[in-house]
C-alpha cells in the first residue's frame, strides 16, 4: 500500500525500497477535452504531490473545468496562445522544477492511459535505474491487437525512425505521450529548442540523447475510447520525415565529430564515400554503356562493385557500433536524493 506524508511525498510504496522520499506531480496538457479531464484528475494515484492541468488556449475552457474540481493538489496554467500538446507539458515541466517535485509525469487529458500503471512508470526512475521512462503498447501482442490499425502503421514507421534519429535503439513506441521524466535532469535542458506540437515526444528523445540520459520502456495497454486522434499520416510522411532526418544530422554531428573522434568515425565517413563513389561510377558506367551499345567489362564492373560492398560493410560496423552506444548510466539525482543527503549529513 501506499503511505503519503504530510508534504505530499511518497514515504513508501508497494514494491519500492524502505526510506525512498520522492516528490511526484502529473503533467496533464489539456485542449479539448472538458469531458474527460475530471475522470483523468480522479483516478490519479494519491502519492502524486502536485498535478498541473495545462489549459492550451482551450476554446472550450478546460481549465476552468478543472478549476472547478474538489481535488486541491490541481493547480491549472494557462497559455495565452495554443502553443501545441509540447508547448503545454514544458510549462508544465517549468512550474514543477520551480516547485521542487522530483519526477515530472506526463499524462494526456483524453483519459487513454490507464493511471493504475503510473506506480510501474515511475520505478526504474524511483529505483535509479533511468531518468526517463516512457510506455510502449508494442511489448504485449494482445495490447497491440487492440490497437487501431492506422495507428498501429504510424507508430511501427515513427519507431523506426526515430531509433535513427534519437540513438534509443532499444526503444518503441515514441510518440507515446505517458512519460516520466527526472527534473533534475530535465532542469539540464534547454526547452526552447525542442518540437512544441506532435513531433514534442519524439524529439524530446533525441535531446535526452544529447546529454546521455538513460530511457527505459514500460509495457502498457492504451485505452482507445470516443477521442480523436489528431496524427494524421500525412504528417508522418511530410513533417516528421523532413525533422527524423534533421535530427539523425545533428545527432551523427554531435555524437561522432563534435564531441568524439572514434572508429566509428571513419568507417562513417569512408563507408558513405565509396558507397557514393561506387553508386555514381556505376550508374554512369551503366548510361554509357546503355547509350553506346558497347558491353561494360568486368574490370569496370569490379570498379563499381567493390566500393559498393566495402561501403556498406562498412557502414553496418558503424550502424553496429552506434547501437552500441545506447546510454546505460545515469546521469540524474535519485528521486530521494534530499532524505539520502540529511542521513548523509546527520550520520557526519
Amino acid at each position: 500500500m501506499s503511505s503519503v506524508g504530510s508534504d505530499g511525498s511518497l514515504r513508501a510504496f508497494a514494491g519500492f525500497p524502505d526510506g525512498r522520499d520522492a516528490r511526484i506531480a502529473v503533467i496533464v496538457p489539456a485542449y479539448k477535452v472538458t469531458e474527460h479531464i475530471g475522470g483523468v484528475v480522479a483516478t490519479i494515484p494519491a502519492f502524486v504531490e502536485r498535478i498541473y492541468v495545462v489549459d492550451d488556449a482551450c476554446p472550450n475552457q478546460s481549465g476552468k473545468v478543472a478549476e472547478a474540481l474538489q481535488d486541491p493538489r490541481v493547480t491549472v496554467l494557462f497559455n495565452a496562445q495554443n502553443l501545441g500538446v509540447g508547448g503545454a507539458v514544458m510549462h508544465g515541466y517549468r512550474r514543477a522544477i520551480e516547485d521542487g517535485l522530483d519526477i515530472m509525469v506526463k499524462v494526456d487529458g483524453d483519459g487513454q492511459m490507464d493511471p493504475a500503471m503510473m506506480a510501474d512508470l515511475i520505478r526504474p526512475l524511483l529505483y535509479g535505474e533511468a531518468d526517463y521512462a516512457k510506455g510502449n503498447r508494442f511489448y504485449d501482442l494482445t495490447y497491440i491487437g487492440r490497437m487501431p490499425p492506422m495507428r498501429l502503421f504510424g507508430n511501427s514507421v515513427l519507431s523506426l525512425l526515430s531509433k535513427a534519429s534519437t540513438g534509443y535503439w532499444d526503444v518503441m513506441d515514441p510518440t507515446n505521450g505517458y512519460t516520466a521524466l527526472s527534473a533534475d535532469v530535465a532542469s539540464r535542458m534547454d526547452f526552447s529548442k525542442l518540437s512544441f506540437r506532435y513531433f514534442f515526444e519524439t524529439d524530446l528523445l533525441f535531446r535526452l540523447n544529447t546529454i546521455r540520459a538513460v530511457v527505459v520502456d514500460v509495457p502498457m495497454d492504451a485505452r482507445y475510447g470516443d477521442e480523436v486522434s489528431n496524427l494524421s499520416i500525412s504528417k508522418v510522411v511530410t513533417e516528421f520525415m523532413w525533422k527524423h532526418l534533421r535530427n539523425i544530422c545533428k545527432r551523427i554531428f554531435y555524437s561522432y565529430f563534435l564531441r568524439d573522434f572514434s572508429i566509428a568515425s571513419i568507417e562513417l565517413v569512408l563507408g558513405s564515400a565509396l558507397l557514393v563513389f561506387g553508386g555514381v561510377f556505376g550508374i554512369a558506367s551503366w548510361f554509357e554503356s546503355t547509350n553506346s551499345g558497347i558491353e561494360t567489362g568486368a574490370g569496370t564492373v569490379m570498379v563499381a562493385a567493390l566500393p559498393v560492398i566495402f561501403g556498406l560493410q562498412l557502414l553496418l560496423a558503424f550502424t553496429s557500433y552506434d547501437i552500441a552506444r545506447v546510454p546505460r548510466k545515469v546521469i540524474g539525482r535519485p528521486a530521494g536524493w534530499r532524505k539520502l543527503l540529511s542521513g548523509r549529513f546527520e550520520a557526519q
